[in-house]
């Protein structure tokens, strides 16, 4: 009886001692996973100092989710600032007014051209229209002589794309893309393209040393081997007979595009070349009547260049003036079409000078969030616009009344007919008028 009950209190202890052995061990196991008080799961993550801290699954998918900025608008202000264009919703790459003054056109990486309305520069609302450009987006615009239709070169297409303009009865536009773009024929990216006032060709010049001249259905009529070992720049002149081109080396070359009395192409020839430089040129521009060219470059300097002369008898284009200035890779300069002002770019930033007496007028620092890529006057020369980012910047061409009140007081100096002494007075006090408006403070509010 004695041996029967030992044997039963051996076997309680057994059994208590094994118990407690288990629960020992349960609380040894690692925690992998457990649900908080809301009953979502919690993983565990590691911290700084190798200790585990459970976080919620939720938060941490959070955490590992880029977040999507979005790209904050540059302010800016200036008391020339005529207005800010901003409907683009991408990065603004190139601008183009019409011949006729009336058009701004302005393509982004938003996949649309805009055309805006010059004559709503000075409204406080600025509205424009829309041309979507589908499947691809433009980098470059440029309007059609008569202002009824633009190209644009594709990015992804490297391709010229024709919009016609169909105006409505309202006075809007509708666009109409052709049904087929120009062939792809550059090997290198393009830089800019063009069409000539007389509208008998365009122009469209890559990155290597590459320059073609095409007809208006896309046909390639010649090429051009600028021979510069790269090109920065190239434009047709707005008297729609040249091409030029600037690159690596320290020049500019210039080209004739010929064609015959019933218009048919005869050739491309070379004009003349603007040499004086020390370093490659950056860009370059024409005036309006292409008698005076403004170049850019990397030596610091903008010069301004009588190109009036007789090329076919061998006479080498004049400089006019050498000037200081602050430049930068992508510089772009801007001479106005009247010949009175020059502008230059320097990465965000903007000068306006006297083309007259080369001093600095006018300087515009941080005008853009990124680096300006375009750079240009608006037909009448009333107007500087630039972009770089999303906003299209408009600026008073303050610069170019003041030059203006002062050519016309040396002619009324001169001048010795009663009439033309009247006129030019008028016009000297309808200018400084419009200087005054201009100068006067703004009330916005």
């Amino acid at each position: 009886m004695e041996l029967v009950a030992l044997v039963a209190v051996s076997l309680v202890i057994g059994a208590l001692v094994m118990l407690l052995a288990v629960a020992v061990g349960k609380r040894k196991e690692p925690i992998t996973q457990k649900e908080d008080t809301s009953g979502k799961p919690v993983e565990k993550v590691s911290a700084e100092d190798g200790a585990d801290k459970p976080v919620p699954a939720k938060k941490q998918r959070a955490q590992q989710r880029p977040k999507k900025e979005r790209p904050q608008q540059h302010n800016f202000t200036h008391p020339l600032l005529a207005a800010s264009l901003k409907s683009h919703s991408g990065c603004v790459t190139c601008l183009d007014f019409s011949s006729n003054g009336k058009y701004l056109a302005s393509c982004a990486d938003d996949r649309t051209v805009r055309i805006w309305s010059t004559k709503d520069f000075l409204d406080r609302d600025h509205r424009c229209l829309r041309a979507n450009v589908e499947l691809d987006h433009a980098t470059l615009v440029r309007f059609s002589p008569d202002s009824r239709a633009f190209i644009a070169w594709l990015a992804n297409g490297d391709a010229i794309r024709v919009f016609k303009m169909i105006k409505k009865e309202d006075g809007t536009f509708t666009f109409k893309a052709n049904a087929e773009d120009f062939p792809q024929r550059h090997k290198a990216n393009v830089i800019n393209i063009g069409i000539a006032e007389t509208g008998k060709f365009i122009m469209t010049a890559s990155s290597d040393t590459t320059i073609l001249v095409w007809d208006l259905k896309g046909e390639v009529l010649a090429s051009i081997n600028t021979n510069q070992m790269t090109n920065s720049y190239a434009a047709v002149s707005p008297c729609g007979r040249f091409i030029a081109s600037c690159g690596f080396t320290p020049d500019v070359k210039v080209w004739e595009v010929c064609f015959g009395k019933s218009g048919e192409f005869k050739e491309v020839t070379r004009a003349f070349d603007l040499k004086g430089h020390s370093a490659g040129v950056h860009s370059f521009a024409f005036s309006n009547d292409s008698s005076r060219m403004a170049t850019v470059s990397k030596d610091g300097t903008w010069k301004l260049w009588d190109t009036d002369v007789e090329y076919k008898k061998q006479q080498d284009p004049y400089l006019l003036r050498t000037v200081p200035c602050q430049s930068s890779d992508g510089s772009r300069i801007a001479l106005s079409p009247d010949g009175r002002v020059v502008a230059v770019s320097s990465g965000c930033n903007a000068a306006m000078f006297s083309a007259t007496t080369g001093e600095l007028e006018e300087e515009f620092h941080n005008v853009h969030g990124e680096e300006i890529t375009d750079l240009r006057f608006d037909i009448n020369s009333r107007y500087l616009v630039s972009t770089g980012d999303r906003v299209i910047r408009v600026f008073h061409n303050a610069t170019g009344y003041r030059a203006a009140i002062q050519d016309m007081q040396v002619m009324l100096k001169k001048a010795t007919n009663e009439a033309m002494k009247q006129r030019l007075q008028q016009q000297i006090q309808e200018a400084q008028s419009a200087l005054n408006t201009v100068l006067a403070p703004r009330n916005d509010s």
